[in-house]
């Protein structure tokens, strides 16, 4: 079985089990890579390449192989137009999210062809290997969006996505759930905190602007927001009984 295929939609739903009634365990943006382990009927059981992230997605044309992957997202999200014959632009109700890797076809002005009749903003582009070292402005990107469990788009982010896709966006591995992302550093417990610190507790993550504030996408409040380091740790053990278990530069 061929087994390098590329999602060519702005995403695709990744279930923890072969039914859309399962839990979302994550997703998959436009242009990444996996491997299909096993077929169903309404259903394929798959492995992701960046991040060895196995699931299942529903069994329709949503993917294709022998996709060179040269450009990425690098804005929040970017929608997606279409040239008709009358050469007027007309924007779709789809966006490509921050991260989505693709291939430029054509060129037509301040706009690319990535896809058959489908186009983007130049500007909204960069080079697969560039890189975004300012962790916090990747991070505030996603200031407001919605807290979605599993999510890794701009209609929601999950507290590990958040933080994965930093690494995502600069190609270089780190796991997509907290319970994987904690062992994947050495760290500590520690009660003071500095700038790039990543907060663990069981089940989430927290990224440290500086020493006084985090930024987290957090359950209880629906969305990704700022808050004070100190007040968000007394919350957290208020209200979920959750001690931090450790911390590590990001």
């Amino acid at each position: 079985m061929q087994n390098s295929f590329f999602c060519n939609f702005p995403y695709i739903n990744l279930y923890e089990k072969n039914s859309v009634k399962s839990g979302l365990a994550s997703q998959i943006l436009y242009g990444e890579k996996f491997k299909i382990i096993k077929q169903y009927k309404k259903f394929l059981k798959i492995k992701t390449h960046f991040d060895k992230y196995v699931g299942y997605i529903e069994n329709k044309n949503c993917f294709e192989k022998n996709k060179i992957i040269t450009h990425k997202v690098t804005t929040l999200k970017t929608p997606i137009f279409k040239f008709p014959l009358n050469k007027k632009i007309y924007k779709t109700k789809n966006f490509l999210s921050f991260s989505s890797g693709l291939q430029i076809l054509k060129r037509k002005g301040q706009f690319i062809e990535y896809q058959k009749n489908k186009w983007i903003k130049k500007s909204d582009i960069h080079p697969i290997n560039y890189k975004k070292r300012n962790y916090i402005n990747v991070a505030k990107l996603f200031l407001n969006i919605k807290y979605k469990w599993g999510g890794k788009t701009f209609n929601g982010v999950d507290c590990s996505s958040l933080i994965q896709l930093f690494y995502k966006y600069n190609n270089k591995f780190f796991p997509r759930d907290t319970s994987e992302q904690i062992k994947f550093k050495k760290g500590k417990k520690k009660n003071k905190f500095k700038k790039g610190d990543l907060i663990y507790w069981k089940g989430h993550v927290a990224l440290c602007l500086n020493s006084k504030l985090l930024i987290h996408a957090y359950g209880p409040k629906k969305k990704v927001l700022i808050m004070p380091i100190y007040n968000t740790v007394k919350l957290i053990k208020k209200t979920a009984k959750l001690e931090i278990l450790k911390v590590f530069p990001i």
